[in-house]
């Protein structure tokens, strides 16, 4: 195994659970991983993370995320509406019980 300095024991942790993670949404709900990416990202940036003591996206913007109510394509702004926004709500749920899981 050649040595790499900018990677530890953490990282590779968590790249194998974020690994683990996206197998089983992906099993859970069917279809593409790359459309379950942008949930799984919002979900692990969102959760407590007993390392630094708080969530990633706290520890980078120095406050917590209120809420996902819209979903931005490039170049595009929308509002959802109240079913898609509980759907997400729901896999969001699911993502982070398989994040305690993985």
């Amino acid at each position: 195994m050649t040595f790499h300095p900018q990677t530890d024991g953490q990282s590779e942790m968590t790249i194998q659970t974020l690994e683990d993670l996206l197998r089983s949404c992906v099993l859970e709900f069917g279809g593409n991983w790359e459309d379950l990416l942008p949930l799984m990202e919002f979900t692990y940036n969102n959760s407590h993370q007993a390392t630094i003591g708080m969530a990633p996206y706290e520890a980078l913007y120095g406050r917590k995320c209120c809420t996902l109510i819209c979903w931005d394509e490039v170049g595009e702004m929308k509002l959802l509406e109240p079913e898609t926004v509980q759907l997400t709500i729901d896999k969001v749920r699911v993502i982070r019980k398989r994040m305690d899981e993985a």
